[in-house]
């Protein structure tokens, strides 16, 4: 079976239990392992890892990247993890989870300054690059094998390794025959991860497997189906695409078409954007407005974070909503110049949320920004009835370098901006 030590980069046609060059335990291999191109690669608590290469005090310590009384884990450690503490949980709870953890407020300039250095590593293997955010990303190397002299397998194999010692964070592979594949491989050996999953395992791993499993399965869907009997991989293949359609509509194909294995989704490079967005769904459906605002605020953070590193703008701004019966709701607002700011679009989908009528419960929110161009200048001042406007952006372009150099301590922010 071909294998591949992951330090050396050696090759072998079986698969030793210990690298016989290195002597090192770290050996992949699978009958497929040279023929599958599509990857998943997910930097291993990036946010974290950020903080710890750059404070190297941190190291062995459990860290938190989140902060406020009443805000959530944006990320932590795997040391923290042990703890139980969770991305997305309340401040409060992790606390108490891991009393002794240090606690850093986002540097969301800096992990943008590091995700660039990652992708343009991607980029200097193959053009098509598929960023999902900061800290992910679908590459297809189809086709590069004679470019590289090598196969995929061993390409993404030095490339985590030269991000690792030249760069300071870790990542997980997930390789496969498609994108779903390929992002539910790199799920399953973290941290410093390398997993594969061929066209030969595919109907057997998927099998028994829950459908929590599948892309965009939520708690509020996860029980929708539940309550039609259908809960593993296996129910919604003997139910069939028509039925599952005729119930849930395109969710429905769309689903059925996953527990088969099936994507037919491209890799999509960057070039051809149309918009970025940030979404969440909720582990409870939720219609309290200022729980609403808080999460709402966190999208265009991160969606703001996106178009910074890109150095894009966009002319609208757009808000999405989920409702409990999964069906979705979308407004949306033409700006008078294109911005990227995060405090630009939480100000312009805050109002569109204020405005809606209808009270909800909603089980998913997200933000962001479409009719994208390339960012030219700082963001306009906007409404003259809005004078403090253009203090906000400096703000915001301020915060967001003193953070990049100076670290977390350095300035902090709550949730950005006031919030009348």
């Amino acid at each position: 079976m071909p294998a591949l030590c992951r330090d050396c980069l050696a090759t072998f046609s079986t698969s030793p239990a210990r690298c016989p060059r290195c002597g090192r335990p770290r050996v992949v291999s699978h009958p497929e392992l040279f023929t599958l191109s599509i990857a998943h690669i997910d930097c291993d608590s990036f946010f974290a890892s950020v903080e710890k290469r750059d404070d190297p005090t941190l190291s062995g310590k459990p860290i938190i990247v989140g902060g406020g009384t009443r805000g959530v884990v944006t990320t932590c450690c795997y040391i923290a993890r042990i703890a139980g503490v969770r991305s997305a949980m309340p401040m409060f709870e992790a606390r108490k989870l891991c009393p002794e953890a240090t606690v850093i407020a986002p540097r969301r300039a800096r992990y943008a300054e590091v995700s660039a250095q990652i992708r343009a590593k991607f980029t200097a293997l193959t053009p098509l690059v598929e960023p999902l955010s900061l800290d992910e990303a679908f590459l297809d190397l189809s086709g590069t094998e004679r470019l590289h002299n090598a196969p995929a397998a061993v390409v993404l194999a030095r490339l985590i390794r030269e991000i690792e010692a030249e760069i300071g964070v870790t990542a997980s592979v997930g390789l496969s025959h498609n994108k779903f594949l390929a992002k539910i491989a790199s799920d399953l050996d973290k941290p410093r991860g390398f997993s594969v999953l061929g066209r030969g395992d595919t109907e057997a791993f998927l099998r028994d497997k829950p459908v929590s499993l599948l892309w965009g399965v939520g708690e509020a869907t996860r029980a929708a189906l539940a309550r039609a009997g259908l809960r593993t991989l296996s129910d919604l293949r003997r139910t069939g695409k028509p039925a599952l359609e005729a119930r849930f509509g395109a969710t429905g194909a769309r689903l059925y078409d996953l527990a088969q294995g099936l994507d037919r989704r491209l890799v999509t490079p960057d070039a051809g954007l149309k918009s970025i967005s940030h979404e969440t769904t909720f582990e409870h459906d939720i219609a309290d407005r200022e729980t609403l605002e808080n999460h709402l605020w966190s999208m265009c953070e991160k969606a703001s974070d996106r178009m910074k590193a890109k150095g894009l703008a966009g002319h609208t701004a757009v808000l999405k909503l989920r409702r409990a019966d999964f069906s979705a709701i979308s407004r949306q607002t033409r700006l008078d110049e294109p911005a990227q700011l995060a405090d630009t679009l939480f100000r312009t989908t805050r109002a569109l949320l204020r405005a809606l009528p209808e009270p909800g419960p909603f089980r998913l929110i997200g933000a962001g920004y479409t009719d994208l161009v390339p960012a030219e200048g700082p963001d306009p001042a906007g409404d003259l009835f809005d004078p403090q406007a253009r203090a906000r952006a400096g703000a915001e372009r301020a915060a967001d370098a003193i953070r990049a150099r100076f670290g977390a301590e350095a300035i902090r922010l709550g949730r950005g901006w006031e919030r009348s």
